[in-house]
């Protein structure tokens, strides 16, 4: 009797170290950076707020000019740049599978599989260590978008993509509109609420009573925020992430230049731009009404519009970054001389050891949280009291280095990142070992 492939699926295990592309790690690694730099605000947890609630409103020239940064630079615009990389993982996770002879319906179990874990594993996270945990968060959007778009055509997620950039402007429009039509646009928000720091519980001096706060912040930023997503078009730049992995964008960066430096400089220009109202405003340069400042007022509202165009023209300025890089490295080879093969080969070094940090990417992010809040919240050593803006930036680049030399200790190893392991475990199980195993005549 034979057996076809028809009738036993080809399963296969996850990406092998071949069919990795530069872009997607690299993109990721500067992303940690980035993420972990944003997520320095709120361990400042001793610190005077402006009206925003989120940055701190004191502190030297050079705290204003980290502050101002910041909120320009990484501040609502890390996190579209997350969403499109993990979109993009998901697709090619996708393609690699029914590439290998897995039915679409077995692929999407797979993925259905892994984001159920990641909720599981995000609500952990911030339950014991960091209430702002964005993997379950984004284990929601993969679930429901993972079951509505996955197996449908280019057609249908270009039609939804602008559907869902209408609803994202509509819903932060509306509210400025309004306002403005009443004459009240300066008294849209409330520079009285609680400041939104506090959800993060680094000001607790006791680890159980800051655990119950982050975990109904995790609850919150799991379910409530992901469903507000969803309904409001904030799941256009994940969309976005599946369509740029159909198209190879990342993998193939020389062929989709033009798309590229148009939405590297387009992006980046509209996001730094939404955003230079609220940083002149935060460091007094700009006399704006505290309501307006906000996290409900009308410039946090156009922050948070713009930073989607941030983070999509940060992926395709690392894209680009990688063809000039890939470019070079093949003229050296070719003989371009000693100095430039020196040049390159400290810089491959870099390349690498930050693009291990984005193949582990989970780890590092899991490895972030451990190193930064047991020293800097209140329920641990408290060195958070004593930071300031400045200071805080330099410490968590410090955490970022030390992932940098742990991931690439593990990549000169050969080894995964200890999370990526557990993960691959709970979505493959024994299929693991089955990878790429073909059924033959029997």
């Amino acid at each position: 009797m034979t057996t076809t492939s028809e009738e036993t699926p080809v399963r296969r295990g996850g990406v092998r170290a071949e069919e990795r592309a530069l872009a997607p790690d690299l993109a990721r690694g500067i992303m940690l950076l980035l993420i972990v730099l944003s997520n320095t605000a709120f361990h400042l947890w001793a610190a005077r707020r402006g009206p925003s609630g989120w940055q701190p409103a004191d502190g030297s020239w050079l705290d204003h000019a980290v502050q101002f940064t910041m909120i320009i630079v990484l501040d609502l615009r890390v996190y579209p740049l997350f969403a499109f990389l993990f979109g993009y993982g998901m697709m090619q996770l996708f393609l690699r599978q029914t590439a290998a002879g897995n039915s679409e319906r077995g692929a999407a179990r797979i993925l259905r599989r892994r984001s159920l874990w990641l909720i599981v594993i995000g609500l952990l996270h911030s339950t014991l260590l960091m209430a702002g945990d964005i993997v379950g968060y984004y284990g929601v959007l993969s679930l429901v978008l993972g079951l509505v778009f996955l197996r449908r055509g280019e057609r249908a997620l270009k039609r939804w993509i602008c559907v869902g950039a209408v609803l994202m402007v509509f819903f932060a429009a509306q509210p400025v509109v309004s306002a403005l039509l009443r004459g009240e646009l300066g008294t849209l928000g409330d520079a009285g609420a609680e400041p939104g720091f506090l959800a993060y519980a680094a000001q607790e001096g006791n680890w159980l009573t800051a655990a119950h706060t982050r975990l109904e912040t995790g609850l919150f930023v799991t379910f409530l925020a992901s469903a507000l997503a969803l309904v409001g078009g904030g799941y256009v730049v994940f969309l976005l992430g599946f369509w740029a992995a159909r198209r190879r964008v990342l993998e193939e960066p020389g062929r989709h230049r033009t798309l590229l430096r148009r939405t590297a400089v387009i992006g980046i220009a509209v996001g730094w731009l939404g955003a230079l109202p609220a940083a002149l405003a935060h460091v007094g340069a700009l006399n704006v009404p505290a309501d307006a400042q906000s996290e409900e007022g009308a410039l946090t509202l156009l922050r948070d519009v713009t930073g989607n165009a941030a983070g999509l023209g940060y992926v395709a300025a690392v894209a680009l970054f990688v063809h000039w890089w890939s470019s070079r490295r093949a003229r050296v080879g070719a003989g371009a001389g000693a100095d430039a093969g020196v040049e390159v080969g400290v810089g491959a070094t870099v390349v690498t050891a930050v693009s291990a940090v984005g193949k582990r990417s989970l780890s590092c992010y899991l490895a972030h949280s451990l190193l930064f809040a047991p020293v800097l919240a209140a329920w641990g050593l408290g060195l958070g009291e004593h930071l300031s803006s400045w200071t805080m930036a330099l410490f968590a680049v410090g955490v970022w280095l030390i992932t940098v030399a742990g991931a690439y200790a593990l990549e000169r190893a050969g080894r995964r990142g200890p999370a990526e392991a557990v993960l691959r475990r709970l979505m493959y199980g024994a299929a693991q070992g089955k990878a790429g195993r073909v059924a033959k005549a029997g």
